[in-house]
């Protein structure tokens, strides 16, 4: 947790009792609800709410906001609590609003590709009600994340490099602005030039301009054939050099995933499987079955250029499914690498003409630690995690986490990158912006951010740096 301190807003007694005739059960102050809701998956420390509101309408949202604002109490929005940088710690108190309950799925519009959600609709929840109709929403960031928190965090995952991240798929949002005034942000057109974009301003915005309850999101057919593959590379430049000039020939993989030699150990164990320990890439190839070969003969014969070892196909549902379920579980695979140790999960992105430089380099600054730490990345997109395990009792352990991070986000940064490329900032990655944007790209955020929010209530101590 950052050395700054933030002072807790004390929340009325008179709140809570309104709150409460308003909601009823709805409204809890148990212990455990709160500690629950003021922690996300991350090793930051917790900072639990005064109460939990589970909203079930916009409407209720708007009111609940407006009661908190009368009152001068912070608001904290909160989803599934998956996310990695500490976005739902109540830092100064106050009421986290959890949407989880909102999980109607409005509408599905088949021909014209689109759907509108409620903030609270998972991602496998929405894609196990559009199984049926050929449609999926492809957005995978490997938590069962809520549709609401992964538009606050401008999520993405596995499928990024072809289907880009919730910044590229979301069309529209409903939000309950700081004021408690409901606001829809676009219609459903999938292009406009009519004003300021206000979808894409909420879209990463972190809860920190309002509350977020209705999406509308871009949807896909799903394809006619899918194939995955993995294969073993005698080095990491040599696996990323495959990446490289598999994006720049331009063809559309789905999925391009990194493992480091560590963190296929660990998965192997973890998961039963017995993939060669060496820098590994997964792969996985959508359309057409002559689309499908056609590109996976050609990254193919790319991989064997640079000495790749034999590719192992899965073109079977259920072997593909084994796959990627032990991809998505490579952070619980990697604790059990040291077990008893807490993981401290992070990110940073690069254009991918430096990705082999920024993962060989990082790789020897974990070597040369005292901690073990697993590489894994969406490497297409030139985006990959680093999970160091450690004591988060041990100061020095702490001290030498907190030293490899900001070593590898300043590397990052160097060479044109960014301090996340998908967690966010929340307050884990707080202390990064200045140097990544400047004083002057920050004065303005800071001023988006005090005239939607003059009071400073909503998400306070996040992603803005003095705020």
């Amino acid at each position: 947790m950052s050395d700054r301190q933030y002072e807790r807003i004390k929340t009325p007694e008179s709140l809570i009792s309104a709150l409460r005739e308003m909601l009823g059960d709805r409204l809890s102050t148990a212990q455990a609800v709160l500690e629950q809701h003021g922690k996300d998956e991350s090793w930051h420390e917790a900072s639990p709410p005064d109460a939990v509101v589970f909203a079930t309408s916009t409407e209720e949202v708007a009111e609940v906001v407006k009661l908190c604002v009368a009152h001068n109490v912070p608001i904290v929005p909160f989803g599934t609590g998956s996310s990695l940088e500490g976005h739902v710690a109540a830092l100064r108190g106050g009421i986290c609003i959890d949407v989880s309950r909102m999980d109607a799925i409005l509408e599905v519009n088949n021909e014209d590709l689109d759907c509108r959600v409620q903030a609270g609709v998972t991602r496998e929840q929405l894609n196990d009600h559009l199984r049926d109709t050929g449609l999926f929403f492809p957005i995978d960031p490997g938590a069962n994340a809520s549709i609401g928190g992964m538009t606050a965090t401008r999520a993405s995952g596995t499928n990024a490099v072809r289907y880009g991240t919730m910044r590229d798929n979301v069309l529209s949002l409903t939000v309950v602005t700081p004021e408690g005034k409901i606001i829809k942000t676009a219609n459903r057109a999938r292009k406009s030039s009519a004003g300021y974009d206000l979808t894409r301003l909420f879209v990463g915005s972190e809860g920190t301009l309002g509350v977020i309850t209705e999406i509308g999101l871009k949807l896909y057919g799903i394809p006619e054939a899918m194939s995955a593959a993995v294969c073993a590379f005698p080095t990491v430049e040599a696996a990323v050099d495959t990446v490289i000039l598999t994006i720049q020939a331009g063809i559309p993989v789905a999925r391009i995933e990194f493992l480091d030699e560590l963190q296929v150990r660990a998965v192997n164990n973890y998961s039963k499987l017995d993939h060669k320990e060496a820098p590994t890439l997964f792969f996985e190839f959508h359309g057409t079955e002559a689309g499908v070969k056609e590109q996976a003969e050609f990254v193919q014969s790319v991989a064997e250029e640079y000495g790749a070892e034999e590719f192992q196909w899965a073109t079977r549902q259920e072997d593909r499914n084994k796959l990627w379920a032990a991809r998505h579980k490579a952070y619980y695979a990697s604790l059990q690498l040291e077990p008893g140790k807490a993981g401290m999960p992070t990110d940073v992105c690069v254009p991918i003409s430096k990705l082999a430089e920024a993962i060989t380099e990082t790789r020897a600054d974990c070597d040369a630690s005292p901690l073990t730490c697993t590489i894994i990345g969406h490497v297409g997109d030139g985006n990959f995690h680093t999970l160091i395990l450690l004591d988060p009792e041990d100061p020095a352990q702490m001290e030498e986490a907190n030293r490899l991070h900001k070593r590898m986000v300043e590397r990052a940064l160097k060479l044109g990158g960014t301090c996340t490329g998908e967690h966010g900032i929340g307050y884990g990655k707080l202390d990064f912006m200045v140097a990544e944007h400047g004083e002057d790209t920050i004065a303005m955020m800071r001023a988006i951010k005090a005239a939607i929010d003059p009071k400073g209530l909503m998400n306070p101590g996040k992603l803005i740096p003095g705020l």
